[in-house]
């Protein structure tokens, strides 16, 4: 049964588009260090080149590493070349995504995120254990892409890289990027086609969302009568549907799997060869083992329906799709300057991603995509082509890698696209608070710990924090959980919903009723010690497919942490104080700049900038709580007519006292120099000149804040009260005898 089945296999790859240019790309890759390679939708360019290389012998010399920007079509396309390969993953074929690495020393075909890769450049920037290097998605334009495309033109297109025995090979591979644009950036180097083999798609509007639906969430009702309408009128095949986020996929299966309870299959629907119907979700953070569910054969008779986030619009070929569904939005992260911050937003999506979608009805029949939206939505909502995510996001993590590569010129950098330089001056600031970088831009020891954590910049802080005083058996499990998507299971049945909210209730009491990290914490723990995790998180509504990927992270994290604590450099402090006070005094560590002080009635304000007014989000603890409150820090930003804090806990004003002045001490324009390299022995002594003021300052604050505590002691305002009633005394005195005087003295004439 298995040899049919490769059998069937191999047939499939030498009918793909790209099998008839094999020779010719095999070629244009031993001719030239970088290659353009460009084919529509359905060439075979993702799971067929690094084969074609792997025979022509390029692996001999090095693995052929094959980047993705997501890590679910990182596992499934490494599985599928797996599969082709007759190989076990993790051997010939592996692959490697945040936390998660499935290859070894035998691997010669290796798959990963982007996001891999330049932390492999940071280990190895030779990157010796290569011998191609092949960028796939590249219209995606992802930030650790956008920056690969620098790294690799600035370290091997010049010269022969040190320590490199021969040159390493570089493959771009893209479906609907602007080529002329991109082969000027590398040089003019040589690109070649790949015809695409699509199978015809009809495209129909629905007309159910128009312009003026920007705002709130209709899309997912609406999309959800599309799915309905499809599994009962249309013949048998299956339905790929795009949503948002995990929160929308599970609302929208909550209504799909209610309704489909109510049909009944002999008379309702007009194919009668559909018996049921399967709904699949699928979005990042689930596990591994259960993204490759999609991709398995649904029983004899039934439907699949796959509701997904935009993974599914890259490389991932699921069989069997033979209807689309686009809401037409997408979970976007953006800068927002009015709070400082990035945030999700949900944003129409461009045109060219619209028609990547439609291209997924084609890939293995003709096909349908029903677009929920309008034409005149089309028209006046959509983009032609997404924003870049280096011109909208924040750069903090990515300049903090070029400044650890000894690239201290991150103004010039080669940039396909430039970002704005106020967004590399803020990276900057940031890194400078968090102590990553020195005065001059060099990284500082604590900038070289920081990088070795795959997290945010104030995560690795505070995770650095804990571990120098013996805590971090308390951060690492938050840390976890944030790297996640939300634990929480929110049903949209009131009933279901009303019993969960009681169990999330009783798992934030256990761990004080006031603090959200350490609820996180409590639930992570509780899960951990559980004998049936699975059955313990389906009792508390927690998704388990959320906490598993936790629990991995949290393995990798304590080794990561294990690794740093053995260097005779890494800091040592100590602290007491009860455990509570300790986890939110290491987050203090890291996020200073998310604290806020209450304003008026339930608002707060933050303490960087100008000052943001936020309030508490209602899934927080501390909701309704506010008047109890004085100072909170928070993890996350929710913007809609309000803006809200998520993961909040409460906070003292001293253990943030000598954090907050960071926030203001320097303007980000007086970065300017450090992001060119240019910075002078005059600058400096400008900038010890006014570090001395300022210490002066701080000192003479000091002495007047111990005179006024001094002033203001129990012994102090009793001696003080005791002179002015003394005082009191004698002036009272004074006055009686001057009036006794004036009365008896002779008058003067």
């Amino acid at each position: 049964m298995e040899r049919s089945s490769v059998s069937r296999k191999g047939v499939e790859r030498d009918v793909l588009p790209i099998y008839e240019h094999r020779k010719e790309l095999v070629q244009a890759v031993k001719d030239s260090n970088f290659l353009i390679v460009t084919g529509e939708t359905g060439s075979g360019k993702t799971t067929q080149l690094p084969q074609y290389l792997h025979k022509a012998g390029f692996a001999k010399h090095g693995m052929i590493g094959v980047t993705q920007p997501r890590r679910v079509a990182t596992i499934s396309v490494a599985l599928r070349v797996a599969e082709e390969l007759h190989c076990s993953l993790g051997t010939t074929v592996g692959y490697q995504v945040r936390f998660d690495d499935c290859s070894s020393k035998d691997t010669a075909i290796k798959y990963m995120t982007d996001g891999c890769l330049l932390r492999h450049i940071l280990v190895d920037p030779s990157l010796k254990q290569y011998s191609t290097i092949i960028l796939d998605e590249a219209h995606e334009r992802s930030l650790s892409t956008d920056i690969l495309f620098g790294l690799l033109k600035k370290l091997f297109q010049p010269k022969m890289c040190p320590g490199r025995k021969r040159p390493l090979k570089i493959v771009v591979m893209s479906a609907t990027l602007e080529i002329p644009k991109l082969s000027e950036f590398f040089e003019n180097c040589p690109v070649v086609h790949i015809p695409g083999r699509t199978f015809p798609v009809k495209e129909i509007f629905c007309n159910l969302i128009g312009p003026k639906h920007l705002e709130g969430s209709a899309y997912v009702a609406e999309t959800v009568k599309v799915v309905m309408d499809i599994h009962l009128n249309k013949l048998a095949g299956d339905i790929l549907v795009f949503l948002t986020g995990q929160a929308e996929i599970e609302k929208a299966s909550n209504l799909l799997f209610k309704k489909a309870e109510c049909i009944d299959y002999q008379y309702d629907l007009r194919d009668q060869s559909v018996e049921g119907f399967l709904i699949l979700p699928l979005y990042g953070s689930m596990a591994s083992d259960q993204q490759k569910e999609i991709f398995l054969p649904p029983p004899a008779g039934v439907r699949k329906c796959i509701l997904s986030t935009n993974i599914a619009a890259t490389s991932l070929t699921i069989p069997g799709i033979r209807y689309v569904v686009d809401s037409g939005f997408v979970k976007q992260l953006n800068h927002n300057p009015r709070i400082g911050m990035d945030i999700l937003e949900v944003v129409p999506i461009a045109k060219s991603e619209a028609v990547q979608r439609t291209g997924r009805a084609g890939r293995t029949s003709a096909g349908v995509c029903f677009r929920v939206y309008s034409k005149e939505f089309w028209d006046q909502c959509m983009p032609e082509h997404m924003v870049p995510e280096i011109k909208r996001t924040s750069l903090t993590s990515v300049i903090l890698t070029l400044k650890c590569l000894e690239i201290h010129n991150v103004i010039h950098f080669p940039y396909l696209d430039p970002p704005e330089e106020r967004h590399i001056l803020e990276a900057l600031k940031q890194l400078y608070q968090c102590d990553a970088i020195d005065r001059r831009g060099h990284v500082t020891q604590m900038g070289k710990f920081m990088v070795e954590y795959p997290l945010p910049a104030n995560m690795s802080c505070a995770v650095i924090k804990a571990t120098s005083l013996g805590c971090e058996d308390l951060l690492l499990p938050i840390a976890s959980m944030l790297s996640v998507e939300n634990v929480f299971i929110r049903p949209g049945d009131s009933e279901k919903r009303e019993e969960a909210e009681c169990k999330h209730q009783a798992l934030s009491m256990e761990a004080g009723g006031s603090n959200d990290f350490a609820t996180l914490f409590n639930v992570f723990q509780q899960c951990r010690m559980s004998t049936s995790p699975a059955r313990w998180c389906q009792q508390n509504f927690i998704h388990w497919r959320a906490l598993k990927s936790a629990l991995s992270v949290e393995r990798q994290l304590q080794e990561i942490t294990q690794r740093l604590k053995q260097m005779k450099d890494f800091p040592r402090e100590k602290c007491e104080g009860p455990r509570s006070e300790m986890l939110r005094r290491c987050l203090c560590a890291g996020y200073f700049s998310n604290v806020a002080k209450r304003s008026a009635g339930t608002t707060f304000r933050t303490m960087e900038g100008c000052g943001t007014v936020v309030k508490i989000h209602p899934s927080s603890a501390l909701y309704r709580h506010e008047a109890e409150l004085e100072w909170i820090m928070f993890h996350d930003v929710l913007v809609t007519s309000n803006i809200y804090v998520r993961t909040v806990c409460p906070i003292r004003y001293e253990w943030v006292k000598d954090l907050l002045p960071k926030l203001h001490e320097v303007d980000v324009y007086e970065l300017s120099s450090v992001a060119r390299e240019a910075v002078t022995e005059k600058e400096i002594a400008k900038w010890n000149i006014k570090e001395g003021l300022k210490r002066q300052n701080e000192g003479a604050l000091e002495d007047a804040l111990k005179k006024a505590k001094r002033r203001n002691d129990d012994t102090s305002i009793l001696d003080a009260r005791a002179r002015y009633l003394q005082r009191k005394e004698q002036k009272t005195e004074n006055a009686c005898y001057n009036k006794s005087n004036q009365k008896w003295a002779p008058h003067k004439g």
